[in-house]
């Protein structure tokens, strides 16, 4: 052997013994994912927001926080679905199962070449089981990928949406805070990770009276009343509309008609109620969250452990005169996204460009486990360590749990480009947005006269970023074998996907 590869060698037999020897000091994880909510709730993303969460914020000051985290959307309407399935097989939207139903929502989902039989033995629990760390899960049941959360070591499920602790928040933090004692009690020393999922803000957002009291909220339930209206309520989001000004797609959707105490009213007291309840939800799951990372601490663990905050989708509650998640504007396809831990540096923002099924490759990454070669994700380690701002330039996103083909989008850069083909090609619309000028995705029907560019896609001097985002879309759309086509996208690509 050459003399100036033996350092290269010694050095790499050096870092294998000492991975060996100090494998409890591998770093734990705890992964953190709430039910329903908009980056834009936060003060991270908004900080003149009135609702209050100092642990999450104390997170994103010792921590990094991503400015473009998305989830890649849904073939259901149950948005929940492919999303948690995403998160725990690092796979793309259509190459998912679709909860193994016969007829299942995902068109794919019955082929192997696209979604592997034994996809559940490469999801998180079973593949960090199989790295040597304990893993544990509490969450919400239903509405998620069951074969993988029963890999998990300790398995907790339970819908917990009440207004007490015994039935609200405090349960999911409760079966973490046993599972840390029971570690301490026995002296493990194993690395661990734990999936820490809460039920809410998801509605019915029956929150604590003394948080309900502070944001000025009821648990309204009367559908022939209104809600009392509250000086201390949340103001209404900026892009609020008493309705979208088309059909969203989805006739009967529940999020949109049915939701105990707002149900099809987009009204300014019912709307401002409803987000003082998803306060009042949210400010308790930061309360949840202190206690846990408390006990971190006082176990000596706190700083040894990666910590992701995030969120299996945004929500709208009124924003463009919706109410659901089963759209594409921002609020809703964002997530929010936070990560601290061992050197990852503090109080630092990236746009980021990820993917929620980016999750499982970056914390085999950081945990230094290979990464399955069913993971479809891009690990994010790059940019926790400064050497690139964003893993991708194009993100895709789908909505199709209503009348098909339904929802798509794309972004690049500033662009942001939407289209509807739904109610059976009754509603063929497209917008498109510059982000950096129109952040909160204004249409004409807000009329705000200052805003000179809300929907450009009609506007002849923006027809050349409306014809790259179209070439993208219908790009991302193919790669991703995606099933359907739009109705101005050409038919001949589609005759080329089959042949």
């Amino acid at each position: 052997m050459p003399r100036r590869f033996l350092p290269v060698l010694l050095c790499s037999l050096m870092l294998g013994l000492s991975a060996t020897l100090h494998a409890a000091d591998r770093p734990n994880f705890l992964f953190i994912l709430v039910d329903d909510q908009s980056p834009f709730d936060l003060k991270t993303y908004t900080p003149d927001s009135p609702l209050d969460t100092p642990n999450i914020d104390r997170l994103a000051a010792n921590g990094m926080v991503f400015d473009t985290a998305h989830h890649m959307g849904s073939w259901s309407g149950a948005v929940c679905t492919p999303s948690r399935h995403m998160i725990m097989s690092g796979r793309t939207v259509w190459h998912i199962p679709g909860q193994g139903r016969k007829n299942s929502p995902n068109p794919n989902s019955a082929n192997p070449q696209l979604v592997p039989p034994d996809l559940p033995q490469q999801t998180m629990g079973a593949v960090f089981n199989r790295a040597g760390y304990d893993t544990m899960r509490t969450c919400k049941k239903g509405n998620s990928y069951a074969a993988a959360n029963q890999l998990f070591t300790v398995v907790h499920e339970a819908s917990k949406r009440g207004g007490t602790d015994e039935t609200g928040s405090a349960w999911h933090a409760e079966r973490v805070l046993d599972y840390l004692n029971d570690r301490e009690s026995s002296k493990d020393e194993d690395p661990f990770l734990i999936y820490f999922g809460f039920s809410h803000p998801h509605d019915t957002r029956d929150g604590k009276p003394e948080l309900l009291a502070k944001y000025g909220a009821v648990n309204h339930a009367d559908k022939e009343t209104l809600p009392p209206a509250n000086p201390k309520q949340p103001p209404l989001p900026p892009n609020y509309l008493l309705e979208h000004p088309f059909h969203h797609g989805h006739p009967g959707l529940r999020d949109e008609v049915a939701v105990s105490g707002v149900w099809e009213r987009r009204d300014e007291v019912t709307i401002r109620n409803e987000i003082g309840r998803q306060f009042a939800c949210s400010e308790n799951i930061d309360i949840q969250i202190g206690r846990v990372l408390q006990k971190l601490e006082a176990m000596g663990e706190l700083d040894n452990t990666y910590i992701i905050y995030t969120s299996d989708h945004g929500m709208a509650i009124g924003r463009h005169g919706l109410q659901g998640k089963q759209n594409l504007y921002e609020h809703t396809w964002r997530v929010p996204f936070i990560i601290s831990g061992p050197g990852i540096p503090h109080g630092k923002r990236v746009p980021g460009n990820i993917y929620l099924l980016d999750v499982l490759p970056t914390l085999c990454d950081l945990a230094g486990i290979e990464i399955p070669a069913t993971v479809e994700g891009k690990s994010f380690r790059p940019v926790l360590e400064g050497k690139q701002q964003t893993v991708r330039e194009v993100l895709y996103g789908a909505y199709c749990g209503g009348t098909k083909p339904g929802l798509r989008c794309v972004k690049k850069g500033d662009w942001k480009l939407i289209k509807y083909d739904v109610m059976d090609g009754a509603v063929h619309e497209t917008q498109l947005f510059n982000l950096a000028e129109n952040p909160h995705e204004y249409l004409a029907q807000h009329q705000r006269p200052h805003v000179l560019q809300t929907n450009l896609a009609d506007n002849p001097a923006f027809a050349k970023q409306r014809a790259e985002l179209e070439a993208l879309l219908l790009e991302e759309m193919r790669r991703l074998d995606d099933p359907y086509l739009l109705w101005d996208q050409p038919i001949e690509d589609a005759a080329d996907d089959k042949k």
